[in-house]
This record gives structure tokens, C-alpha cells and sequence, in this order.
């Protein structure tokens, strides 16, 4: 690989750990974070943790897991192409979706609302906790103890008040200045990969069609392309092929976009890069044909009354686990008794549940005959 830019995050101009750790030998510290959340349980867990579709549902669909190595092979190879960390967007991204709860979005709503009186829920936050406190691996400190940046880059959103909380960490959000490059890369890498992978899994399960998907721009486009070099093409090989053209076309545009955004601000060092607006972009014609993709995604695939039952039944087992703990809390596990907030112990230990131990949980405390 090619020497790092100057304003790349590197081992040397890292902000570097809470508590003191020997450097590693023969890896870099990123390597090192990536290492770490490859080996934790949170990871592990990520396998049946569902994206659109509940872990039940079918095999072949994407799960957390699946996503994640999705996002950083994304984003490793916007990193390449900009003398950027690849090792840190690989951490960031393999972390990133630590802190969802069972059920996707449709759980983290519900958790959201369980914990209205007490801050609230947010996948992101819940991500940080789980780096910073809740994986026990080692004696001698909680969580998995990563560099300043990666943890940085898993915080994507957060609103004033928690970032307040957040002392260092959560200083971007009201400054007004940005993460680190590679953090801004692993964020539109998020979003190339699950736009592109929730076409594919809603055409797999029949929720979406081919012929619907004409009316979006991006994707008709390279569909007409596909056919055009390989005349009566069809069926899942039309899919991938339309698809892996449609992420090409987008990664290729991120790297070019933010090259001339680099170029034209030709910042010096990693402050520099962060004081700028967003350097990481797609051009304005790739950035509205994504926000068509997400409206149609919503319109047909999100809002899809077969998803929306699945949806409203996994919103129901989350709201019943939480208040069946919370008015009950001797039925917890013996770890998540401890702590003076009983509520987002509560939260903490839904919010680690796969999809198929949520349901089973809620077998056990509400089906007759279950135990």
C-alpha cells in the first residue's frame, strides 16, 4: 500500500486508548481494534441479528454480520484508492452495528420508547457502551478498551444532550466539526451497502419485482446496461449483475467526488480535514439518484404489509421483555441485577438478544406451557 496521506489517522497521530495498553507487535493499533471486535460477543451475535427480514424468515437473507463484512469491503477500497486507514474503516465498520437491538429498526423503536423517561435507546450509542463497558474480555478493563478514532467513527449520530455526555468524544456534534475521513467513508459505505443488499433481498423474497424497480432511475439504467452486453440475461443473474454495476458506479463516484473535494480544500493535516464541511461525497446527480433508491425502499419494501406485520410483532416482544424485567427484575440474569440503572441494564440486556433468543424469551415468560 501507498504511504498514508497527511491527513490520515495513523498509529503515530492517534488519540489513542482510555487506559494504558502496550503497543502491539506486528500490528498496527487499528489492526489491533479490529482484532478485538472480531473476537468479542457482540460480533458473534451479529450473525442472527436480522437487517429487513427476521433471522427466521430464510437463510440466504442479510443479517447484521453479513452487512458488516459488506461495509468493509466497501470501505477498505475507498480507503486504498484515497492513501486513507484502511485497517481503522475496517474496525469502524465491523463495529458499527454493534448496538442493534433484535428486530432491526422495528426494535430499536420499541426499546426507544421503552426508555423515553430514561434518555432513550440509539444503536449507535448502545455500540459505544458495548466497546466501552459492556464486553468483560479483559482483566484489566472493561469493553474492548479501542483507540479514540474507532470509537469516534461508531458514533454516527447523537443528539446535544448525549453528546455532552460524551465529553471528547462528543465534542464534533457541538463544534460542528467533523470525524476523521475514514469515519466519514465507513458512513457511505453503510449506505451503499444496504441500499444495494435490500434490493437483492427484497427481490429474493418476492416483496419487490423487477418490473417495479424500473421506475427507478439508477437501477433501470444498469438493468438496460446488464441486457445490452449479455442480451436475454435473466433472473438472479440480471439481479447481481444490475447490482454489483450500481455499487461500482457509486463507490467509483464516492472516491472521485471526495478526491476533488480533498484536492480543492488541500487540507494538511487531520485538523484541517475536520474543520472542513463533509469532504467525503457523492456527486449531486449520485446523491439524489440514492435518495430515490431509499424513497422507493421505503415506499415498497419497508412499508410492505408483510413486513409491517413482522414489524408490529417484534415491536410487541421487545415492549413485553422490557416490561415483564422492569416490573420483575429478579427474572434478569444475575449480571444485568447490578448498577444503579435497573433500566438500561434492562435495555442492555434486550438490546444483546438475537432475533431467535428474543422470540424464544417471550415463549418463555408468556406462552402456558413454556418454560
Amino acid at each position: 500500500m501507498d504511504e498514508l496521506a497527511p491527513y490520515a489517522v495513523s498509529s503515530v497521530n492517534s488519540r489513542g486508548r482510555i487506559h494504558p495498553d502496550e503497543s502491539p507487535l506486528h500490528r498496527s493499533e487499528f489492526q489491533r481494534d479490529r482484532d478485538r471486535i472480531v473476537h468479542s460477543t457482540a460480533f458473534r451475535r451479529l450473525e442472527y441479528k436480522t437487517q429487513v427480514f427476521v433471522n427466521h424468515e430464510g437463510d440466504l437473507f442479510r443479517t447484521r454480520l453479513t452487512h458488516s463484512l459488506e461495509v468493509a469491503q466497501i470501505a477498505r477500497g475507498v480507503a486504498r484508492a484515497l492513501r486513507l486507514n484502511e485497517d481503522l474503516v475496517e474496525a469502524i465498520s465491523l463495529a458499527h452495528d454493534l448496538g442493534h437491538t433484535p428486530f432491526g429498526h422495528a426494535g430499536q423503536d420499541a426499546l426507544n420508547e421503552c426508555m423515553a423517561g430514561q434518555g432513550g435507546f440509539e444503536h449507535n450509542l448502545q455500540s459505544l457502551r458495548i466497546v466501552d463497558l459492556l464486553e468483560e474480555r479483559y482483566a484489566a478493563f472493561d469493553g474492548l478498551n479501542l483507540c479514540f478514532e474507532t470509537r469516534e467513527g461508531i458514533v454516527k449520530h447523537c443528539s446535544f444532550e448525549n453528546a455532552r455526555k460524551l465529553g471528547h468524544l462528543g465534542e464534533r456534534f457541538l463544534n460542528n466539526t467533523q470525524p476523521s475521513l475514514e469515519a466519514q467513508i465507513c458512513n457511505f459505505a453503510d449506505e451503499i451497502a444496504y441500499n444495494n443488499h435490500d434490493v437483492d433481498d427484497g427481490l429474493r423474497s418476492g416483496l419487490i419485482s423487477l418490473d417495479q424497480l424500473q421506475e427507478v432511475s439508477l437501477f433501470a439504467r444498469y438493468a438496460a446496461d446488464a441486457t445490452s452486453v449479455y442480451p436475454g440475461i435473466g433472473g438472479r443473474r440480471l439481479v447481481h449483475e444490475t447490482i454489483r454495476r450500481m455499487i461500482n458506479v457509486l463507490v467509483c463516484n464516492l472516491i472521485e467526488t471526495t478526491a476533488r473535494n480533498i484536492a480543492r480544500q488541500q487540507p494538511k493535516d487531520i485538523a484541517e480535514a475536520r474543520a472542513c464541511a463533509p469532504l467525503v461525497a457523492f456527486s449531486e446527480g449520485l446523491r439524489e439518484a440514492q435518495r430515490e433508491m431509499k424513497r422507493f425502499l421505503h415506499k415498497h419494501l419497508y412499508q410492505h404489509f408483510q413486513v409491517l406485520r413482522m414489524t408490529s410483532k417484534a415491536q410487541r416482544i421487545v415492549s413485553d421483555l422490557f416490561s415483564a424485567f422492569i416490573s420483575d427484575p429478579r427474572m434478569l440474569p444475575p449480571q444485568f441485577l447490578s448498577g444503579d440503572e435497573q433500566p438500561r441494564r434492562v435495555a442492555d440486556y434486550i438490546a444483546g438478544m438475537t432475533d431467535r433468543y428474543a422470540m424464544k424469551e417471550h415463549r418463555r415468560l408468556f406462552a402456558i406451557g413454556e418454560i
